[in-house]
């Protein structure tokens, strides 16, 4: 498959069910062509990798594309490209517009919804255009994190399942099954949305154990004994990615060991251990 060198520019807007709108500007794409949406990675070359949104034409000189909410687009990092068909059908890299995601603000779905699905069209680091797409069923949605000095308090909802009897978060630390640390979750303010929760997890739980560099450790929210684990989340919002805009101060966990709130590039929550100099 060819590749021409033109970027076609895209401005984007986003309405609060989910529903993307991409408006291309000059140069115009050739008749016939369609914005095409390939998932990053090796799922792109799979079926369902690929997703091809025809053009209409709001406007002389614009081309709409409309990426619906009821659309499957599945969880991952989808570039987007315009398609010229033909023999050799021929890819136009997107570049970034103005993007409009003031309706993704404090997202607040059903809390009865079986999936929970956020897209957030971002800019790349080399500048083009891409959709970061989350689908999670059930899905735990952090809210407020309060780093204090001996633990972590969280707060969120809980969509597609209830709080039960047992109801925990459980800190794990991945390629280690038997570092797991329990916290059960708080009664929710009677006042809160439904399906609120609450926990905090102390840091030195986690930091018993030997910390000889820096540990990602999960969090998971078990709804219920016996029940799978639901990955804490920020995703109903326009933040993309964050791990650099949304950083906490970070305290002793024990002698030499750090521990600091933090999201990962995906924006799971995470709790961050690290050792320390000595002298700090």
């Amino acid at each position: 498959m060819s590749s021409t060198s033109t970027a076609v520019r895209a401005d984007c807007a986003a309405d609060r069910a989910g529903t993307l709108t991409f408006d291309l500007t000059a140069p115009a794409p050739a008749p016939d062509s369609v914005l095409l949406l390939r998932r990053r990675g090796a799922a792109g070359r799979k079926p369902g990798g690929t997703i091809r949104i025809p053009l209409s034409r709001p406007a002389p000189g614009r081309l709409r594309a409309v990426l619906p909410a009821s659309a499957e687009l599945a969880e991952g990092r989808w570039d987007a490209y315009v398609e010229k068909p033909g023999d050799e059908p021929a890819e136009t890299v997107v570049e970034p517009g103005l993007r409009d995601l003031r309706a993704l603000v404090d997202r607040c779905p059903d809390t009865s919804a079986v999936t929970v699905s956020a897209r957030v069209p971002y800019p790349t680091l080399d500048g083009r255009l891409a959709v970061r797409s989350w689908v999670r069923a059930p899905h735990a949605e952090a809210g407020t994190v309060l780093a204090g000095p001996a633990g972590m308090t969280v707060r969120g909802v809980l969509y597609g399942v209830e709080a039960g009897e047992g109801a925990a978060v459980e800190a794990r630390l991945p390629g280690e099954p038997d570092r797991v640390h329990r916290v059960p979750l708080t009664a929710p303010d009677p006042g809160g949305p439904a399906g609120s929760f609450t926990f905090t997890l102390p840091y030195a739980a986690p930091a018993t154990g030997p910390v000889p560099e820096a540990q990602q450790w999960q969090l998971w929210l078990i709804p219920a004994t016996g029940a799978p684990g639901v990955r804490i989340s920020r995703i109903l919002d326009d933040v993309w990615s964050r791990d650099k805009s949304f950083v906490y101060p970070g305290h002793p966990a024990a002698p030499g060991v750090r521990a600091t709130p933090c999201y990962t590039t995906g924006n799971d929550l995470c709790l961050r251990l690290e050792p320390v100099p000595a002298d700090h």
